[in-house]
């Protein structure tokens, strides 16, 4: 145990923000650099080491979190990244990006603010990478057997890198024309610095992971080419399909999806243009959805200088505290949550639902329509008399995804089944319906976290890897006893 005290005598500290007026005028990460590492040995004395730590339960990938606290609290740096790294293939991306379901499953978190652990997790990795004690781990000899693994998002990665270590030839396609999937044109510099993925990408290349980028599997190569260059694949493809709202006026220009919208800001930050295509410079911005996707969209629009922003939600307003009942600990509570983007201003309105566009004589749209809902008879329905319109000159849909991507004929290609949800069906070794080929991430899970991505990522890879020799040696995958406690 870190410090038997610890959680008594030191109350909860969190990375410092920037000032807002400063951050939106910039692009770099939001936090100040370096404000952790001066408080993170007492915040990791915190962890009280439970006799039954539910934080290894709360989090998909198993993280040996008070091991790695400890060393934390010790300042054995080295020490902490080995045990960080024993489960967690990219804590660097985790530690930015995840929601942290292990906080809400920390014990101390029952009666105290809970142990912050995401903020020990990104100080560990970071101190690693400046004492260089993150370096290639190459494998003693190749197995002479070849994979294909199809996406280079967090799950994708995951998999190509142990895959590789296990001594395997390994190939990674990515469609788009860099490496890094979502992590790379999803997420936006303020959440996370590319410079992390460049950093990775050049660990995997001299472990000897090969990329292949600017190639669309089932469009610029048959499946059937694939299958027969390569002894299996994992397919790690994402669930890129995005929710539409087929209403009036849908059809106006300036109405876009996140994944129109977001990868856009992030090519000007790699150099690939001088302003973006699609801006929110002097224009009323709505973005419809209340997840993290449309808080990229709210951050993003203030630092390209909108007018005004409004996020949207059909849902009601979340409790900021946990209910005890419906939300127990140590489930992961949907509470409101105010992120960086947040912070820098704009409107949030709950219990809405748009019922169409308004547009100029150029086709322009510039009112959006809305009307408040409640839920009767356990149905959302529409208030009469709460109809209104809102100025409306760029519209971001950030309102989640429906599945894997069918158009570019990879699914129909390979003969994949599809289970009820419309992901690729896969079996317990992550197996699809085809021998030799795997799923991984959201395109066979659906829609969640990047912590879920990485552990699945690590998961199909060992499947793969008995399919392969017959027997692993990679790790087994801790999987919670309980599935209720995730996300």
């Amino acid at each position: 145990m870190a410090d038997p005290k610890g959680f008594l005598n030191h109350g909860r500290e969190v990375a410092r923000s920037r000032p807002v007026e400063e951050r939106v005028k910039d692009w770099n990460e939001v936090y100040v650099p370096g404000s952790l590492l001066p408080i993170i040995s007492k915040q990791a004395s915190r962890c009280m080491d439970c006799g039954i730590p539910f934080c290894h339960n709360g989090c998909p990938l198993g993280n040996l979190i008070p091991e790695w606290n400890d060393y934390a609290y010790r300042e054995d740096w080295a020490a902490a990244s080995e045990r960080l790294h024993a489960t967690n293939n990219f804590p660097e991306f985790t530690g930015r990006l995840c929601p942290a379901p292990c906080e809400s499953a920390c014990v101390l978190g029952i009666n105290q603010p809970p142990v912050t652990i995401k903020n020990v997790e990104v100080s560990i990795i970071d101190k690693a990478w400046e004492t260089g004690d993150v370096a290639p781990r190459i494998p003693e000899r190749l197995s002479g057997k070849t994979v294909a693994v199809v996406g280079s998002g967090p799950a994708g990665l995951a998999a190509a890198q142990q895959l590789t270590r296990a001594g395997h030839t390994v190939a990674v396609y990515e469609r788009a024309d860099r490496i890094g999937g979502l992590l790379r044109y999803g997420i936006p510099e303020f959440k996370m610095e590319k410079r992390h993925i460049n950093r990775r990408i050049e660990q995997m290349r001299a472990e000897g992971t090969k990329f292949r980028t600017g190639v669309e599997i089932g469009r610029d190569m048959p499946a059937t080419a694939l299958r027969k260059r390569y002894d299996a694949v994992v397919l790690a493809v994402g669930a890129t399909t995005a929710r539409d709202l087929p209403v009036p006026g849908r059809e106006l220009k300036g109405i876009h999806q996140a994944m129109e919208y977001l990868p856009l800001a992030n090519k000007v930050q790699e150099g690939d243009y001088v302003a973006p295509p699609i801006t929110a410079e002097g224009k009323h911005v709505v973005v419809i959805g209340g997840g993290d996707t449309g808080a990229d969209c709210v951050g993003t629009a203030h630092r390209q200088g909108a007018a005004s922003v409004t996020q949207l939600e059909i849902m009601p307003r979340p409790s900021e505290e946990r209910n005890p009942v419906s939300q127990p600990w140590p489930t992961f509570p949907m509470l409101y949550k105010v992120t960086s983007a947040h912070e820098e201003g704009g409107e949030r309105v709950y219990s809405v639902s748009t019922t169409h566009f308004e547009g100029d004589e150029d086709g322009n749209v510039q009112w959006l329509h809305l009307v408040e809902v409640e839920f009767v008879d356990g149905k959302l329905t529409q208030k009469p008399g709460t109809e209104r319109r809102i100025p409306a000159q760029l519209v971001t849909l950030a309102m989640g995804f429906t599945g894997t991507d069918r158009d570019n004929g990879l699914v129909e290609q390979f003969g994949l089944e599809l289970d009820e949800r419309g992901n690729i069906a896969r079996d317990a070794d992550f197996q699809t319906n085809v021998p030799g080929v795997f799923v991984a991430g959201d395109a066979g899970r659906g829609q969640s976290l990047i912590v879920w991505a990485i552990a699945e990522g690590r998961s199909a890879a060992r499947g793969c890897d008995r399919f392969l020799t017959g027997a692993s040696e990679l790790p087994a995958p801790i999987r919670p006893t309980d599935r209720s406690l995730m996300v």
